[in-house]
C-alpha cells in the first residue's frame, strides 16, 4: 500500500487518513520518534509496543494513541505512574497538535499532519463477511490480508458487537487451514470448572460427571483453526496450561497423563485491553505475549460512520429484505438517522436493528441517538473519571432496566436484542445488582 499527501477525493479511491507524529522531548529515549503510516500507536517499555520507551517509570503497556477525525485519542492502559497532560491524570482525553504527554520520567509531543493522506493502491472493500470502504477499514483489510496466509497466531481486540468472530472465520477461510474445522470456544459461556474439559477434553471417570471419554476443542480444531472468544475472560490459574499448550501444540485430556499432539492455528478475541490486564496482574505477561504474536484492532462503529451506508445494503441482503424495506431503509434521510446513532453493540447492534424495521416492514428509530447538546446533569467540579464513571453508570443501569423490561425478563432475549454476549450481559447485571 503506497500513500501520498493530497486533497480529499471521491469515492473509494480518495480514501484518505490524518497523520500523527510522537517525539520523545526527554528521558532515556530522547529524541526517539513515531512516524508511521498508522492509526494507531501503542507506547511501552515492552518491545511489542510501537514506540518502545526503555525507561524504568514507564510500564511495560503504558498508553495508545490512536487518531480519531481531527484529534489523536489517548488511553491509559492502566500504567504504574500514569499518563499526564500537564498537572493532570488522564484515563482517556483527546489531544490537539502540539500537546505534551508526561509518562513517568519520560516527556512526549504529539503533532497531527495539516494534511491528509491517500491510501493507494488496496481497494478492497471486504474480506470474509467484514465489509467497509472507510480508511480505517482499508487498513484493517490491508492487515488481514498479511495475516490469514500465514500461521501466526493472531489477538482480535474490539468491543462487542464489532465482527471478532466473523473476522476470525475469514482469516481462516483464506489460510492453508480453510480446508480443515473452525472450532469456536466462548471463554465467557463457560463456567470456569468446566473450561479446562472443554478445551483439552477428558477421560471416562476424571471427575463427576465425565461418564465417558469427550474430545476437547484442541483435538477437534486439528487441521484446522482453534478461536478462543473472550479470551480475557479465561481464568488465571488455566493460564499456564493455555500456554503451554500453545507453545507445544501437546495437551493432555484430564484425567490422562498421555500428551495428545494437535496440529492447528490459534486466534483469540477479547473485547478487553489485555494489556491494561496484564499491568494489573489479572492476566500472565507470558500467555498475551504468546496470543499477541499478531494484534489487530476492529474499530467500533462510530468511528466509522461512513461504512453505515454499505453496512446497511450488506446487512438488508443477508436478511433477505423485500426491495420496498431495502428503498425505505437505504433512503439518505434514513441513513443519516443511522449514522447519527451511537451503536454501543456495534454492527451487531446495527443487524438487529434492520431486522427489527424488516420485520415490521417501517424505519424505526434507533435506541441510543448522540446527544445533540451536553447533559444538564453532568458535574464539572468533580475529577473527570469520577464524572465519566457516574455518566456511565447511570446509562447501563437505565439502559439494562429498559433492555429486561422490554424482553420480559428474558436474559438470553435481552442479550440478543442489545446484540452483546449473555455472559457479558450477566456480569453487568450482578454489577448494578439487576440479576
Amino acid at each position: 500500500m503506497t500513500l501520498t499527501t493530497t486533497a480529499p477525493m471521491s469515492g473509494r479511491a480518495g480514501r484518505t487518513i490524518r497523520r500523527f507524529y510522537v517525539t520523545v522531548l526527554s528521558g532515556p529515549a530522547k529524541g526517539k520518534t513515531w512516524a508511521d503510516v498508522a492509526q494507531r500507536c501503542a507506547v511501552g517499555s515492552h518491545p511489542s509496543n510501537d514506540l518502545r520507551i526503555e525507561d524504568e517509570t514507564v510500564s511495560r503497556f503504558h498508553c495508545e494513541l490512536a487518531i480519531v477525525n481531527d484529534a489523536v485519542r489517548v488511553r491509559d492502559l492502566g500504567s504504574r505512574n500514569g499518563t499526564l497532560l500537564g498537572d493532570a491524570a488522564l484515563v482517556e482525553a483527546l489531544l490537539v497538535s502540539g500537546n505534551t504527554l508526561t509518562l513517568g520520567g519520560t516527556r512526549l509531543r504529539i503533532d497531527i499532519d495539516p494534511g491528509k493522506v491517500t491510501l493507494k493502491g488496496f481497494e478492497r472493500s471486504q474480506f470474509g463477511e467484514i465489509v467497509g470502504e472507510s480508511a480505517i477499514m482499508a487498513e484493517v483489510f490491508s492487515q488481514l490480508d498479511k495475516i490469514a496466509p500465514s500461521d501466526a497466531t493472531v489477538l482480535i481486540y474490539g468491543e462487542t458487537g464489532t465482527g471478532k468472530e466473523g473476522t476470525a472465520q475469514a482469516i481462516h477461510d483464506a489460510s492453508a487451514h480453510a480446508k480443515g474445522p473452525f472450532v469456536v470456544v466462548d471463554c465467557g459461556a463457560i463456567p470456569p470448572n468446566l473450561l479446562e474439559a472443554e478445551l483439552f477434553g477428558h477421560e471416562a471417570g476424571a471427575f463427576t460427571g465425565a461418564v465417558s471419554r469427550r474430545i476437547g476443542a484442541f483435538e477437534q480444531a486439528s487441521g484446522g483453526t482453534l478461536f478462543l472468544d473472550e479470551i480475557g475472560e479465561l481464568p488465571l490459574e488455566l493460564q499456564p496450561k493455555l500456554l503451554r499448550a500453545l507453545e507445544s501444540r501437546e495437551i493432555r485430556r484430564v484425567g490422562s497423563n498421555a500428551l495428545v499432539r494437535c496440529d492447528l492455528r490459534f486466534i483469540a478475541a477479547t473485547n478487553r485491553d489485555l494489556r491494561a490486564e496484564v499491568n494489573r496482574g489479572s492476566f500472565r505477561a507470558d500467555l498475551y505475549y504468546r496470543l499477541a504474536v499478531v494484534r489487530l484492532a476492529l474499530p467500533p462503529l462510530r468511528e466509522r460512520r461512513e461504512d453505515i451506508p454499505v453496512l446497511v445494503r450488506t446487512l438488508l441482503a443477508r436478511l433477505d429484505a423485500s426491495p420496498a424495506i431495502t428503498a425505505q431503509l437505504t433512503a439518505p434521510a434514513y441513513l443519516e438517522v443511522l449514522a447519527a446513532a451511537e451503536w454501543p453493540g456495534n454492527v451487531r447492534e446495527l443487524r438487529n436493528h434492520l431486522a427489527q424495521c424488516a420485520v415490521f416492514g417501517e424505519c424505526i428509530p434507533p435506541n441510543a441517538l448522540a446527544p445533540a447538546r451536553p447533559s444538564d446533569d453532568i458535574d464539572a467540579s468533580q475529577s473527570y473519571e469520577l464524572a465519566r464513571r457516574q455518566a456511565i453508570d447511570a446509562f447501563e443501569r437505565t439502559y439494562l432496566m429498559r433492555l429486561l423490561e422490554r424482553a420480559q425478563g428474558n436474559v438470553a432475549a435481552a442479550a440478543r436484542s442489545a446484540g452483546v454476549n449473555r455472559g457479558y450481559l450477566y456480569r453487568m447485571l450482578g454489577r448494578h445488582g439487576l440479576r
